[in-house]
């Protein structure tokens, strides 16, 4: 299986937003970060493909099946889904969570979700309305992780995580991806996390994806220049960039551009430093530079 995720041309329109012809894919043994500002579309994306919101136009596949209108029950015991809220009854009990599981999922497997819940301590006893929102998104993804799906569709999972715990759920994730045919769809505003266990980033903005890239390319080649006025005119004078392609954001002490290949950058203008790219880096820089 070439891809667990291939849509194209996804489109969805609300009052006031729309989601713009969507190109979006996942292919076997790849974590793919999913960013974008509040409001951007990306909860809408994996709704759109989850078939909890119903898009108005384009192609969606999962798991080789095309999906028109809801998505199988055959796709959805392969697919293990957190969402950006615990979803389960407040008044339940984390026992009553893995009864849901075992009526929902033939391959529930009750032994992993009660290591899981071991490992996250998850009583057993503990009420789902007395959990905080980091111990609801353990528990949401141990549910996500028991029944041993193909493809992981996470919406935030790591919000409201400790640092300590955002490095446990990492390790999870990769377990997970030691299989080479598993595959995740990250969406998360922590970029942070996406360096750590990422390999391709898609950037959405206003409905529009803004870069769809390796992370290797973003966090290893690209690069920001610390410059001064007269630099940058120096470097649009010098043709390093094509007429228009620049990104600089301005500041209380200069200007700051994105470079894509930080090492012929420095090589160009050895009077200029320049600093390895962080994804927040690259992001701030392609949503609020100036094109110049």
């Amino acid at each position: 299986m070439e891809h667990l995720i291939k849509a194209r041309g996804l489109t969805k329109s609300y009052d006031g937003f729309s989601l713009n012809a969507i190109d979006l894919t996942v292919p076997a043994g790849t974590v793919v970060g999913f960013v974008g500002s509040n409001g951007a579309g990306k909860t809408t994306t994996l709704r759109s493909l989850l078939g909890l919101v119903c898009a108005d136009g384009g192609t969606i596949t999962l798991l080789d099946e095309v999906i028109d209108g809801d998505v199988p029950v055959s796709v959805k015991q392969r697919i293990g889904v957190v969402l950006d809220t615990c979803a389960f009854n407040r008044e339940g009990t984390v026992r009553d969570v893995s009864l849901i599981g075992r009526s929902a999922y033939t391959a529930w497997d009750e032994a992993f979700f009660g290591r899981l819940c071991e490992r996250f301590e998850l009583a057993p006893k503990k009420k789902v309305k007395d959990l905080s929102r980091g111990m609801g998104m353990k528990l949401s993804l141990a549910f996500a992780l028991a029944h041993h799906p193909q493809l992981l569709i996470l919406d935030e999972a790591t919000a409201g995580l400790d640092p300590l715990a955002r490095d446990e759920v990492l390790d999870l994730l990769r377990d997970f991806m030691k299989h080479d045919d598993h595959g995740i769809l990250m969406s998360t505003h922590i970029t942070s996390d996406l360096e750590h266990i990422a390999d391709e980033v898609i950037c959405i903005d206003d409905g529009n994806i803004m870069f769809d890239l390796p992370k290797d390319v973003i966090c290893d080649e690209a690069g920001v220049a610390h410059c001064r006025a007269a630099d940058v005119e120096r470097i649009i004078e010098s043709g390093f960039f094509e007429p228009g392609a620049m990104r600089a954001l301005s500041h209380a002490y200069g200007i700051d551009v994105l470079v894509s290949d930080r090492f012929a950058f420095a090589r160009a203008f050895e009077d200029i430093p320049v600093d390895k790219a962080s994804i927040e880096d690259y992001m701030a820089l392609m949503l609020k530079g100036e094109a110049r």
